[in-house]
């Protein structure tokens, strides 16, 4: 599968509440370029959630998208067919708030047949080069200390993250303290794509300090002073599995192999047994619609290669939603669409029933690439079954889907 779609399954959590991106305010298709207004790009959807929700704090109407074209999930907070109101406005936001990296994407974001540039707003020149970060920790707007020594300044180049090698040639730059690891994702047969949670185990509540891609060489910093750290890899399909070390002195073993130049890790994954439950954490829905967002799209092939691949697996669909309310629900029209707000149709229902369309348009896709439809059962809970307290910070992670296997 290509290493672009990899970005997508990690550009996929099932959360069903999410808003429309790359749209106008009633949900619907804009004809032509539009203009985004950018603060920040990443490789891994999980940070882009989670920036976009810290922007959301600062009274912003942060969203995201996917730019297919640098692989990356676009954070903005401005989408107009006016390109010198998105100038001017970045521009506003690079003078007055910590996003002073802030630039404007014109094209298309979220759909690949369709290509666009990110310019600078203050010479609206194209910006050749958007770099690689994903730190969790890294605060919004401001420019993590292993880009500091790349930029040639903040109104030049606009530091964004990315999985993608810079144009440019650029010397690199460890911070103080910082070690290089590689995080080897794997099966006994094939690389997979995936991302890596660093987790601070100096907390009494276990916390995640930072997400970093898997089967590439990065720099990561110390998350405490003791150094005693879990690396978490949770990849769609596979079980979640878990190394404990110590980031001051790593100890060699069967999974941890430390040299002159890095420390590697290696996950090598085993697919879901009988009783397992996985949350799609890279679909994403639009906003009161049971139609899933193009992002979503690797994700969703993921678990259709999984079926294709045993046969014998039975699974159940789980629906959630933050919240028990009822409203609006766009359904797809005859078009069966599964990734786009066209041809479609307008009704009204609780929690529960948007809960269940969201579980039955995946399985209708799965039976429409030739899936059994006897192979899978569907479950809607509504927001019965929460994961935090529906006005946390954190509440967006209620709205997802889960998948149960049933039989293996």
């Amino acid at each position: 599968m290509k290493k672009y779609l990899a970005l997508l399954p990690f550009f996929c959590l099932i959360m069903v509440g999410v808003k429309v991106f790359g749209r106008n305010s009633d949900g619907q298709p804009v004809e032509g370029k539009l203009n985004y207004v950018v603060i920040g790009a990443f490789s891994i959807p999980k940070n882009a959630i989670e920036f976009a929700e810290s922007a959301k704090k600062k009274k912003l109407e942060a969203q995201f998208s996917i730019n297919p074209l640098r692989k990356l999930f676009y954070v903005y907070v401005l989408q107009t067919d006016d390109q010198s109101a998105a100038f001017e406005e970045a521009k506003k936001l690079r003078k007055d708030t910590p996003y002073y990296d802030t630039w404007v994407f014109t094209g298309t974001l979220g759909d690949e047949n369709k290509s666009g540039a990110d310019l600078n707003p203050l010479t609206g020149k194209s910006i050749k080069t958007i770099e690689a970060v994903d730190v969790k920790e890294t605060l919004p707007g401001m420019v993590p200390p292993v880009q500091e020594n790349k930029m040639a300044s903040a109104s030049q180049n606009p530091v964004a993250i990315s999985g993608q090698q810079p144009t440019d040639a650029l010397i690199e730059e460890v911070p103080e303290g910082s070690k290089k690891f590689l995080f080897k994702i794997s099966t006994h047969e094939r690389e997979i794509d995936g991302d890596v949670d660093v987790m601070d185990l100096d907390k009494a509540k276990l916390r995640k300090a930072a997400s970093y891609r898997g089967n590439d060489v990065i720099a990561i910093r110390p998350v405490n002073n003791s150094g005693n750290i879990a690396l978490v890899c949770e990849v769609f399909g596979y079980r979640k599995m878990q190394q404990i070390l110590n980031f001051n002195a790593p100890q060699p073993n069967e999974s941890v192999v430390v040299d002159e130049t890095k420390i590697t890790v290696s996950f090598e994954l085993v697919r879901l047994k009988k009783g397992d439950f996985a949350v799609m954490y890279n679909v994403y829905f639009f906003k009161d619609a049971a139609v899933m967002r193009p992002e979503s799209h690797y994700e969703v092939t993921s678990l259709l290669e999984m079926l294709q691949e045993n046969p014998k697996y039975k699974i159940k669909i789980h629906g959630h939603t933050n919240g028990n309310a009822s409203g609006k629900i766009i359904s797809m029209g005859e078009s069966k669409n599964f990734f786009a707000l066209t041809d479609t149709k307008e009704g009204h229902g609780s929690a529960k029933r948007l809960s269940e369309e969201r579980a039955k348009v995946i399985q209708n896709y799965l039976i429409a690439q030739g899936i059994d439809p006897t192979r899978m059962q569907i479950k809607a809970w509504g927001g019965k079954r929460p994961v935090y307290d529906e006005d946390s910070q954190q509440a967006h992670a209620n709205v997802r889907v889960e998948i149960e296997i049933l039989e293996d």
